[in-house]
């Protein structure tokens, strides 16, 4: 069985029930961690064998440990002390705590129950599951209380303390479509380009795509596309910032034209590359091949 050849940041969330945790795996997702929600610790070994086997594959793990196991709850700790003899694992533990009275309110809120609240009484909860977590919470390397928090914040807080990548985790995705096969679901911003001088009607260029050089210069080089172009870098270099400021992972950009071959894919090839220094930008173009009946 291989072991990996370099650590595993493990991270294990646990705290307070209405604290912060679904915000918190999230943000972990979003820094490319294997997560898993509501692990039961005796689950925990298992995982540690599929890790191992693994080899590489699984380095940044965060794993939500909350009372909704609470069954399993007591083994936790005797689960981590035996993950601390382990030369390859780094476990860290991330407690998030509120106030009761902040807890109590989010409870009313959301109309949900507390776990361990026998009477139904939100408070009678809180204080309980106070007491179990005493000793986890004094083992925890991290301690965010999100009394004053919101889900941006805590956000914020996660990805500043737990990112280990130069790259910024807001990704601009711009891609290019067909309006003819539909607007792409998965869509934030759409900008449609069917204004533009076609390509299509020039023999020369109508089998070819805004990948190539003489279609691009083609559609570049026309002063609508030009003052096209500088109006809407305009707008996305006063956007993307705002975006990621309001805690948004990634942003789909959506450029179509009638086909998705000429005007659209040299509009999202330039675009993506204008926000290459800035961002991090994946491009791509949906429909590009749908003409030669590839997909």
């Amino acid at each position: 069985m291989a072991t990996p050849n370099q650590d595993v940041q493990m991270v294990i969330i646990t705290g307070m029930s209405g604290a912060g945790k679904t915000v918190a795996v999230q943000s972990f997702e979003d820094l490319g961690f294997f997560c898993v929600d509501n692990l039961p610790p005796t689950l925990l070994p298992k995982l540690m064998e599929l890790v191992k086997e693994s080899g590489n594959k699984m380095n940044k793990i965060a794993l939500v440990m909350d009372m909704r196991g609470r069954e399993f709850f007591d083994t936790l700790i005797d689960a981590i002390d035996g993950m601390s003899e382990v030369s390859w694992i780094t476990p860290q533990i991330l407690f998030l705590d509120a106030s009761d009275q902040v807890l109590v309110s989010r409870y009313k809120e959301t109309r949900r129950s507390h776990p361990l609240a026998k009477s139904g009484l939100p408070l009678e909860g809180i204080r309980l599951e106070r007491e179990i977590l005493d000793e986890l919470k004094g083992r925890a390397q991290h301690i965010i209380d999100t009394s004053e928090l919101t889900p941006r914040m805590l956000r914020e807080k996660i990805i500043n303390g737990f990112s280990q990548d130069k790259q910024p985790v807001f990704t601009v995705n711009v891609i290019s479509f067909g309006f003819k096969y539909g607007i792409p679901i998965d869509a934030d911003l759409v900008f449609d380009v069917r204004f533009l001088p076609n390509p299509h009607y020039i023999d020369s260029l109508r089998p070819k795509t805004g990948l190539d050089e003489e279609v691009s210069s083609y559609v570049l080089k026309q002063p609508e596309t030009q003052k096209f172009l500088e109006k809407l870098i305009d707008l996305l270099t006063f956007m993307l910032p705002q975006y990621k400021r309001e805690g948004k992972s990634q942003l789909v950009i959506a450029i179509g034209c009638t086909g998705g071959q000429h005007r659209s894919v040299t509009l999202a090839e330039y675009i993506g590359k204008h926000f290459e220094n800035g961002y991090f930008v994946g491009r791509g173009h949906r429909d590009i091949e749908k003409r030669k009946g590839k997909r």
